[in-house]
């Protein structure tokens, strides 16, 4: 496979780090998926989501769920210590993990909720006013030719 260098991408633009980041990381095979713990992701609403992850076996002092550089990162460290049981079998997997979902822009955690072994972290997508679609009133007859005079004399 070839390796691409994006550094002359990260000079010839300004606001676009993270598209060229993202690249960079696919080209390096970097963006591996891993698949524990499993999870869903659903939509709740046009613009709300929710993303359920089977925690089972952890409390809420063993996950972590923050919000960094638009990544969220959701994390679980179980407490080493031991119950003084003997497993003849152990199929219950209570390993450590690290599980990052990139946030598109404007969107935003609202909270999480931990029960009955799954956690839910809710998200919403707010777009600002500013990129928001906008109507355009369009006028006719005699104020559009106004309109346009008007328009001349100020350019």
């Amino acid at each position: 496979m070839r390796n691409f260098d994006f550094a002359p991408l990260y000079r010839a633009t300004i606001g676009f780090d993270r598209v060229a980041d993202i690249m960079d990381r696919l080209s390096t095979g970097d963006a591996s998926n891993p698949t524990y713990p499993p999870y869903n992701i659903e939509k709740t609403d046009e613009n709300s989501y929710r993303i359920s992850i089977a925690v089972a076996g952890f409390s809420e002092s063993d996950l972590s769920v923050e919000v960094k550089e638009g990544t969220l990162v959701v994390s679980a460290r179980k407490s080493e210590e031991e119950d003084g049981r003997t497993y003849l079998h152990r199929g219950i997997a209570n390993r450590a993990f690290d599980r990052k979902f990139q946030l598109a822009d404007h969107v935003r955690v609202t909270g999480a909720a931990h029960a009955d072994g799954m956690l839910h972290i809710n998200l919403v997508h707010e777009l600002p006013e500013a990129l928001k679609p906008r109507s355009i009133n369009i006028i006719s007859g005699n104020a559009a030719k106004k309109d346009i005079l008007e328009a001349k004399q100020v350019n």
